[in-house]
């Protein structure tokens, strides 16, 4: 049983079918049922392996959608080989430009006039034509100058079909081969469409430069360019012009007249900042997109097309990861990586952790300053394919972005070493985590979770005596007193974490209110509030594990726990 061929697609399932034939082998084509496709062309018929280069070069002839497809293949050494994917990394998102006749009419379309009149300048030739859009330098009538993307004619309506036609090949490979099965295919391409669905809106690319300007904006030597929203919609976004060149054709002649040390530290402790702290982060910083400012010497981060964004838990996972793999710690990496995976029925913990020990262990041999925190994570990724376990999209994209950054880093340095930078920042980022953690609305939402827990606790506690009038709850009362004293403990420690909350929200909210009174530079009565609420905590902390150990010496599991469920 193979794929339903739909014959508007029959060019396109020819092509993949071509792809399976030269890269992979015959029985993926057949087990498909793509035979049918190429039953006319001789050629693509004999099964020819291709090189790693070639692939890359069909994927680039193939068009946006394959070309995307291979750049997220070039992170995902668990299916394919190092040459392919070294290949694939170096992919190069470039094509023919179209017509400037076009270039004014999907303005005119989008902006509502025409292209003289909303710009005083605008150059006919591109700077760059890539395969979702080609970018045009521009000039406002204010004299500003800027860099306009405009999207591809009908490119929406091209990857639209590419995709429908991948999730078809996907589903089947899922349903009725191993490999489809191990790998996830269908996962795999449900992920790739939505990065790339999210590349075709420029409104949000808009946005995404805004959040990434204001998250870097503590860091002098980067740069962001700004949106101009009034000159942006889904399929045209107006930027400021930044001139520079990719930090990878820096020459060596220029490298020594270049502060490349602080340069290079100053762009890992922003990303670090941006993964581990914002939990929003530039998912592709190839060498393309970080430029080197022409008058300042600045760096610049470009195209905010991919972005990955990181939940409060996958950051603190992943900031244990990146400081245990800069650190070397090999059986600290395996058991990081083991928790903030999903393992799959037939996961080999085992064979899992060795994998990763010994490739933490490998680049540690050699030398930790020269160890690639990107290369340990993609590493991961491929162990874990290979051993069952699904990790998250997020640490597939981390890994792509660090690998970038090595080599970034290393542009502007060659002596840079990421992971002295790694363990120089931690502490850092540990502050700043600290500081959003305790922040107003963290505190806030805190209090809300308590406030549902009151009143969830007479619901539960009818839930209990149902449990006892069924007789499937037993209670043993060793000591009445002792159960009430014990009850009324719980009760104050509970209203005294609610009062010290409170005075930590007070101490926040008064940080903002002028005083002539201060303290240590800030206003008085805030930071005694402050103290006030540490102090508490900290009595509060020490009683509780006082008793808790007092409790724990009894050894008396019936006191310790004086309600027991049959």
């Amino acid at each position: 049983m193979g794929i339903k061929l739909d014959p508007q697609y029959l060019k396109r399932y020819k092509e993949i079918a071509g792809l399976l034939m030269k890269y992979g082998n015959s029985d993926l084509v057949k087990n498909a049922g793509l035979e049918e496709a190429l039953k006319d062309d001789e050629n693509l018929s004999k099964q020819v392996k291709g090189t790693a280069e070639e692939l890359a070069a069909d994927l680039e002839r193939l068009g946006p959608a394959y070309v995307k497809l291979g750049q997220i293949l070039s992170t995902r050494g668990d299916l394919l080989p190092p040459p392919y994917l070294l290949a694939l990394s170096r992919l190069q998102d470039n094509c023919e430009p179209f017509s400037f006749a076009e270039v004014e009419k999907i303005i005119q379309t989008e902006l509502g006039v025409k292209i003289n009149k909303a710009f005083a300048e605008f150059n006919s030739e591109p700077l760059a034509a890539a395969s979702l859009g080609q970018i045009h330098k521009a000039k406002m009538r204010d004299g500003r100058e800027v860099a306009v993307k405009v999207q591809r004619p009908c490119i929406r309506e091209q990857i639209l079909q590419d995709l429908e036609i991948f999730a078809d090949v996907a589903e089947f490979y899922v349903l009725h081969t191993d490999l489809g099965k191990k790998y996830e295919f269908d996962v795999m391409v449900d992920e790739f469409r939505k990065s790339l669905l999210g590349e075709l809106d420029y409104r949000q690319e808009a946005q995404n430069l805004e959040t990434l300007r204001r998250n870097v904006a503590e860091f002098d030597m980067i740069v962001v360019p700004y949106a101009i929203d009034a000159f942006t919609t889904t399929k045209v976004l107006t930027m400021e012009f930044i001139k520079g060149k990719k930090v990878t054709g820096i020459t060596n002649l220029e490298r020594t007249e270049l502060n490349g040390g602080p340069l290079a530290e100053q762009i890992f402790a922003a990303y670090l900042k941006q993964i581990l702290v914002d939990g929003f982060f530039h998912a592709d910083p190839h060498p393309g997109n970080v430029l080197l400012t022409e008058d300042e010497k600045k760096i610049a981060l470009i195209d905010l097309g991919m972005v990955a964004r990181l939940t409060p838990r996958i950051q603190k996972q992943l900031l244990q990861l990146v400081i245990a793999i800069s650190e070397g710690r090999a059986d600290s990496v395996a058991n990081i990586a083991v928790e903030i995976g999903e393992p799959k029925p037939k996961f080999d913990e085992q064979q899992f952790r060795h994998k990763v020990s010994e490739l933490v262990q490998v680049d540690l041999d050699a030398n930790i300053a020269r160890m690639k925190v990107g290369h340990v994570i993609v590493g991961i990724t491929k162990a874990a394919g290979e051993t069952g376990i699904r990790v998250p999209a997020e640490l597939t994209m981390l890994g792509k972005a660090m690998l970038h950054l090595d080599e970034v880093g290393r542009s502007l340095d060659p002596n840079f070493d990421p992971n002295a930078s790694v363990r120089r920042n931690a502490g850092h980022i540990l502050e700043q985590r600290l500081v959003n953690e305790i922040s107003p609305g963290h505190l806030l939402n805190t209090l809300i979770e308590a406030k549902d827990g009151f009143e969830k606790f007479p619901r539960n506690i009818n839930k209990i005596m149902d449990l006892v009038a069924q007789n499937q709850l037993s209670v043993k009362v060793i000591d009445e007193p002792l159960l009430v004293d014990s009850f009324q403990k719980v009760a104050n420690r509970i209203t005294l974490g609610l009062v010290l909350a409170a005075l930590i929200i007070g101490a926040s909210n008064l940080m903002k209110v002028p005083s002539g009174f201060t303290l240590f530079g800030y206003p008085g009565l805030a930071i005694l509030l402050f103290l006030l609420a540490a102090g508490g905590g900290f009595a509060l902390a020490i009683q509780i594990a006082f008793y808790d150990q007092k409790l724990q010496k009894l050894g008396d599991p019936d006191v310790v726990s004086p309600l027991v469920r049959k």
